[in-house]
């Protein structure tokens, strides 16, 4: 993971082009500029050597627009075992759907 060089950017972690931000147990992958985004959620975590690890993650692929109801902005969805897992599937699914214009 590397963060960004240019402008007001500077500072934000992205992975794989994409930015990646998180707020308390969810992540959100992609920028809400796009047409499509990432939101996974942590669902469990465990201690290992006093770091807490996501074990399970839930990840939908979202629609960014404003005029689409909020229950018909999921596209996507699913749980995943780990959030290396969810990350994954996460890369795969937003790239497709930001391609597919």
């Amino acid at each position: 993971m590397s963060a960004t060089k240019k402008g007001t950017d500077e500072g934000i972690l992205t992975y794989k082009g994409h930015p990646l931000m998180r707020h308390n147990n969810i992540i959100y992958y992609g920028s809400m500029s796009d047409r499509y985004i990432i939101m996974m959620q942590i669902l469990e975590t465990k201690t290992v050597k006093d770091l807490e690890v996501a074990t399970k993650v839930s990840v939908q692929l979202q629609q960014t627009s404003p005029s689409v109801r909020p229950k018909d902005r999921i596209v996507k969805k699913t749980e995943k075992n780990g959030l290396y897992t969810a990350l994954d599937i996460a890369v795969v699914w937003l790239n497709r759907a930001l391609s597919a214009k």
